[in-house]
């Protein structure tokens, strides 16, 4: 690596010309250093260069073949965004990257299976809210929440939306709320499992309503929103990344939005706090994360490799098509990652406990 370093090195004083040589002399002015534009240029660059290759070295260290564990179905919202992300990782790290769907248990399979794994780099996992709610919920995880895992970053952070069927009655979404609040816990509302976004979001709504909603378990959004379709079911707090289409073709009733401004894709559906409910602020964030033991240079070349995923137009195009972005560059590092996930697991424990669920085994 240095004898690439150093031959890069060459090529540029070689294709310098003498007269840019004497422009990028360093300069004094009352014993101050002036560097010109071209040198300075040169430094940036040259930057550039040394973090790309230090994020190729350390990708060395990681085994050719690193597996992205999602949690959920294939064809969800963390399956596409792991898709997407995982393939542009690929590129960066030179190593191919497989996705594997390890569905079942409220996630706990997945979240065992990477807790589990060799902390070289080699098995990473995707998940949200999924892996905070796990203690909560269940008596039998073989992992601790808290010290199992490393944090790499974080990935896309996206509001939840309230659909509805499309025969539930009222003029507009101010008129969905009022006919949800009329039915109290008659109004059923379907979800992805126990502790998911989309029963939270659910368990916010009825506490801020004044009323315990009533809840159907789904293995995932597709056959939730196949229900709702039919007409079997009234609800679904869901990802924009899943609700989207139906709410643009009018199949389904959007009624609320969990974030602060209304979404350009979605205009007519006001946010929670339009509706008088700000306290169901709940957002979808997804993070990767790693075993415990892996070293810091694995986890800083994972990053590298995500952050540099997150910046392609690309790829930023389609989660802006999905109604969901990356987190702001600043908080994007293990660190900022780990924070927020230290934030959210009391707040997420808490919101469980007020639901009245018990924790039980995970199946």
């Amino acid at each position: 690596m240095r004898g690439t370093l150093l031959g890069t090195m060459g090529f540029v004083n070689e294709c310098t010309s003498p007269r840019m040589r004497r422009d990028n002399k360093r300069k004094t002015l009352g014993g101050a250093v002036v560097i010109t534009r071209i040198f300075r240029s040169a430094l940036i660059g040259f930057g550039l260069l040394l973090t790309a290759f230090s994020t190729l070295a350390h990708a060395q260290s990681i085994p050719k073949t690193v597996t992205l564990v999602v949690p959920y179905a294939a064809g969800g919202g963390t399956d596409t965004v792991a898709r997407l992300i995982g393939e542009r990782m690929s590129r960066t790290l030179g190593q191919t990257v497989i996705i594997e769907n390890v569905v079942g248990g409220g996630s706990t399979l997945a979240n065992d299976r990477v807790a589990r794994s060799a902390p070289d780099g080699s098995t990473i996992l995707i998940n949200h809210v999924g892996l905070l709610a796990a203690p909560s919920l269940f008596t039998n995880l073989r992992y601790d929440t808290k010290t199992s895992f490393e944090p790499v970053g974080l990935v896309n952070n996206a509001p939840m939306v309230l659909i509805g069927r499309k025969s539930i009655p009222g003029a507009g979404p101010k008129d969905y709320v009022e006919w949800i609040k009329a039915q109290g816990d008659k109004a059923n509302f379907a979800h992805g499992g126990l502790g998911t976004n989309s029963h939270l979001c659910a368990v916010m709504m009825g506490n801020v309503l004044g009323f315990k909603p009533t809840v159907a378990a789904y293995r995932g959004s597709a056959p939730a929103i196949s229900d709702l379709l039919a007409g079997q079911i009234d609800l679904l707090w869901d990802q924009v990344t899943n609700a989207l289409p139906q709410i643009q073709a009018g199949t389904l009733h959007g009624i609320a939005i969990t974030s602060s401004e209304r979404l350009e894709q979605l205009k007519d559906v006001p946010t929670t706090a339009e509706l008088g409910m700000p306290e169901v602020s709940y957002s979808m964030w997804h993070g990767l994360y790693v075993a415990k033991g892996t070293p810091r240079e694995t986890v800083g070349a994972l990053n590298s490799a995500l952050r540099q995923a997150l910046s392609d137009p690309g790829l930023l195009e389609k989660l802006k098509q999905l109604g969901t972005l990356p987190f702001p560059d600043g908080e994007l590092t293990p660190e900022a990652h780990a924070r927020l996930f230290a934030t959210d697991l009391p707040r997420v424990a808490k919101l469980i406990e007020s639901s009245g669920i018990k924790a039980s085994e995970a199946k």
